[in-house]
């Protein structure tokens, strides 16, 4: 039993995951979790449980580290995640961690303190989860950064793996802060933003969330995607979406998301929704949008699919078998 407790410690501990270095515009910024880097590295890459502790903000080590990466708007910045090291033979994260990955952006002082957290991007599923995308891209992900005033923040890559997220504290959270410096003269400010720890919930439906009892819609934790222009009250989620195969441009990325739309003291326009249909002969694609408050787009999906409605703004095309 001892040796078997060994063996199952040291898989698990084979399984995790850090942010060891950053691309901007396709340049390696080298090594970063160094002494004289520039992310805020954890000593080992043993993931977070409890959404509470406050080491959700950057992992267990928060400090600022000796370098700033400088960046301006427009440019294309990378993540580049792995379990040991940059080298060939490294599994990045194992494949049974499945789940999404998320970029949130934070001024350097107000992100420090756990406040301020603004999410640029989302990775859900749509057929395939983020971490697998991640891990067919090398441990790469990315993000374009904001015309945001110039001044230094932090970009805080994280993945949940739902591996055990069946169960209360079982989700896994993976995330480090990257220190940059925002040098182009951009005029727009974050929105208030949310705290971490406190965004997140451990009985959310996307951290409580069984990744193998059948297909079902998973809705992405924590606020809603920033719609890269407005400022002001931080960001709330609406009810649960889910992650789709579309493209956001509000704030433009490499990941495939769906914008989940803020809410405000406005009411919102009267929905051009379309009721659900049984019977599928348009041209909609499986897990493609196909209605929704605002949505313009064709309504009708193939053959076989029903459009579904989760929530008011969002209806998918899915199989029968997956709305029941």
């Amino acid at each position: 039993m001892k040796a078997f407790g060994i063996i199952a410690f040291a898989a698990a501990a084979a399984a995790h995951a850090t942010i060891q270095a950053a691309w901007i515009n396709g340049v390696d910024q080298g090594l970063g979790n160094s002494a004289s880097g520039y992310i805020r590295s954890p000593p080992n890459n043993s993931p977070l449980v409890d959404v509470k502790s406050k080491d959700m903000t950057c992992n267990v080590n928060n400090a600022a580290t000796a370098k700033t990466l400088s960046v301006k708007a427009g440019d294309k910045f990378e993540f580049e995640w792995h379990h040991v090291s940059r080298s060939a033979g490294d599994q990045i994260i194992d494949p049974s961690h499945r789940g999404p990955v998320l970029v949130y952006i934070a001024p350097t002082d107000k992100g420090s303190a756990g406040n301020g957290w603004v999410k640029l991007a989302e990775d859900g599923f749509d057929g395939q989860w983020g971490v697998e995308r991640l891990r067919a891209n090398g441990g790469r992900h990315s993000v374009v950064i904001p015309d945001l005033v110039p001044g230094e923040y932090l970009l805080r890559g994280e993945i949940i793996a739902l591996h055990e997220g069946d169960r209360l504290n079982g989700a896994q959270f993976y995330m480090e802060c990257v220190q940059v410096k925002i040098t182009s003269s951009g005029t727009t400010t974050l929105p208030a933003g949310v705290s971490i720890p406190g965004t997140y919930s451990a009985t959310d439906p996307g951290i409580l969330f069984d990744l193998y009892n059948g297909v079902k819609p998973y809705p992405i934790p924590g606020p809603a995607v920033w719609d890269g222009a407005s400022s002001g009250p931080a960001p709330t989620s609406p009810a649960p979406t889910t992650t789709a195969l579309a493209s956001t441009t509000a704030v433009p990325t490499t990941f495939q998301t769906v914008v989940k739309p803020t809410t405000s003291n406005v009411a919102p326009p009267p929905a051009t929704t379309t009721p659900p249909t049984q019977g599928g002969s348009g041209s909609v694609a499986v897990w493609q949008q196909c209605g929704g408050i605002n949505y313009s787009g064709p309504t009708g999906c193939q053959s076989g699919l029903i459009c579904q409605q989760w929530n008011p703004y969002y209806f998918q095309c899915i199989s029968p078998d997956i709305s029941t």
